[in-house]
């Protein structure tokens, strides 16, 4: 297949992208990421649970003329995980661009959220990402080639009361994103976990968090994060905070001992 710049609008010149397979694609960052790379002629494989949200972005795609392949599946439920697995694995038809983005967090006191909800936000959050790794890196390494982007979060960075799975799911992901990078980095594949701050994204709203009082310029757009994610991809990078705020708030984090930190987070999540 043809294959596509994937990340020139931010990194400059970088490796080419023929498919990329972009989980959570229907809305937010995901869409993002599906838009941006089928502008620059990558054939995208859209992968979430809402088949007519996916029908619309895999209409844009082709209207920026890109092949656009719609797998509607649910990432918590071991089926239809499997079914994207196996798309992975497709050696006739290859992935060598692989963004797990799709995710989701709850919020409030541990103890009184449902547990079931709680297991699912770790199984799409940890297991799909870690299986859907699994399922593409042989092809990847068999082939010399490929990339794969981890959406975590800067949430990760610390323990978050009230956010207590969310932000775990998400150091989990970071640090086997970064253990995998090392990995592979030496056969042609880059693996990048990639931890933005607030976007403006329909997290909030799914989460059942309040609506918080983030100032403006914290606020990113999901385009930002998706250029900012394939950009880092091409220069090999294994973690990458977009935005220069959000990468001193990143050092001063991993600066600052966590009970302190998580005392102060909670703190001011409250006010917020």
């Amino acid at each position: 297949p043809r294959p596509g710049p994937a990340a020139a609008p931010v990194g400059g010149p970088g490796p080419t992208w023929g498919r990329a397979l972009v989980t959570g694609a229907s809305s937010g960052i995901g869409r993002a990421f599906a838009l941006t790379l089928a502008e620059d002629g990558t054939k995208v494989v859209l992968v979430a649970r809402r088949r007519a949200r996916l029908e619309e972005v895999a209409g844009e795609a082709r209207a920026r003329g890109a092949e656009a392949e719609v797998l509607v599946a649910d990432l918590t439920d071991h089926e239809q995980l499997a079914a994207v697995e196996r798309r992975l694995a497709d050696a006739e038809r290859p992935v060598d661009l692989l963004v797990n983005n799709a995710g989701f967090g709850t919020h409030g006191p541990f103890a009184s959220l449902p547990v079931e909800r709680e297991e699912d936000e770790i199984r799409l959050n940890v297991l799909a990402p870690v299986r859907l790794t699994r399922a593409a890196l042989p092809g990847m390494l068999a082939r010399g080639r490929g990339g794969i982007v981890n959406v975590s979060s800067i949430a990760g960075l610390q323990p978050l009361p009230d956010w207590a799975t969310y932000a775990a799911t998400k150091a989990y992901l970071t640090s086997f994103s970064e253990a995998v990078h090392q990995e592979v980095r030496a056969h042609g594949v880059t693996v990048l976990a990639l931890l933005p701050g607030f976007a403006r994204t329909e997290f909030q709203a799914r989460s059942g968090s309040p609506t918080l009082r983030i100032p403006g310029p914290f606020w990113m757009s999901p385009d930002h994060v998706a250029r900012a994610g394939l950009g880092a991809l091409a220069r090999g990078r294994a973690l990458h905070v977009p935005g220069a705020g959000y990468r001193a708030v990143a050092t001063l984090s991993r600066l600052t001992p966590w009970s302190l930190t998580r005392r102060v987070v909670h703190v001011a999540g409250r006010r917020l």
